[in-house]
């Protein structure tokens, strides 16, 4: 009886931690708002108004994004953090979740922006 309870005790647990959602899954809805509350003026439809050839695209962000093709979403949220060159840093000025999400809807566009 002990072993039948400890295999169903076993089971549900197993459950529960199965299905539960990703805790640090990106919200592209929230990327979305955030990438048009913050990116849009230099960034609108993934161009680059300031530096032209590094614009949103996924061919762009291969050449000029460090580790890109490694890391993904991970370059991305690295590149909104931190800035570089005429790309001001985000950090202290937006939430981790919301630059996770930018990140997300960013590589999301990427292969979408004409």
């Amino acid at each position: 009886m002990k072993k039948l309870l400890s295999i169903v005790v076993l089971a549900i647990a197993f459950f529960v931690v199965a299905v539960q959602p990703p805790a640090l899954a990106a919200d592209l809805a929230h990327g979305k708002q955030i990438f048009g509350a913050n990116c849009n003026a230099c960034h609108l439809g993934g161009k680059n108004t300031i530096m032209p050839m590094k614009n949103l695209k996924k061919e762009a962000l291969v050449k000029y994004l460090k580790d890109f093709e490694a890391k993904g979403v991970e370059a991305i949220a690295y590149q909104v953090t931190n800035g570089n060159g005429g790309m001001p840093a985000f950090k202290g000025r937006l939430k981790p979740k919301d630059i996770e999400d930018v990140a997300a809807y960013v590589l999301d566009q990427a292969d979408k922006w004409k």
